[in-house]
């Protein structure tokens, strides 16, 4: 499995998921750039994503929705804040209403990306969402976030194998 670690902070507002891939920071980099890949596992498996805008440069937004087996659509969004290929992107997010425009009953979260080279060969990733306050985290994780992000990157390591199947 590749999720190595999900860590939950209330002191720092924090939940972290890190996970650990063999392959190159690259592709895991290409994981986040391009809209196709990324909607092939960002969502877990009962929710895969549809990304409709995917501007990942500083000033960008990236837009999304997930579809459930019953059909509903919750929508998200990130304005993307720093971008540095293909090491660290620095995102503002949250749920969002049809039309795009941020759902102001949820709370906005900061998400800072990491992709680190561990070994030759051997990537790590670590997805660290930072919350405003106790009551933003608290809401979020009743939703399911931290078993939803922790699934979600967990179907990464399929879309490598194919990658290097097909290459």
């Amino acid at each position: 499995m590749t999720v190595i670690a999900v860590r939950k902070d209330p002191q720092r507002l924090t939940l972290t998921v890190e996970a650990e891939f063999d392959a190159s920071v690259e592709r895991i980099w290409q994981l986040w750039a391009d809209p196709r890949k990324l909607e092939r596992w960002w969502g877990p498996p009962t929710y895969p994503a549809t990304f409709t805008k995917h501007d990942l440069a500083p000033g960008g937004r990236i837009e999304y929705y997930m579809t459930g087996a019953a059909g509903d659509q919750p929508h998200g969004y990130w304005d993307v804040l720093e971008v540095e290929p293909p090491r660290r992107i620095l995102l503002r997010g949250g749920i969002a209403n049809a039309d795009g425009t941020p759902n102001t009953d949820t709370p906005i979260s900061t998400i800072r990306v990491g992709i680190e080279e561990v070994a030759q060969g051997r990537t790590r990733m670590s997805i660290e969402n930072v919350f405003p306050s106790t009551e933003a985290m608290e809401q979020v994780l009743a939703m399911g976030t931290d078993e939803g992000q922790s699934q979600a990157v967990s179907q990464i390591d399929d879309i490598l194998a194919e990658e290097a199947i097909q290459s």
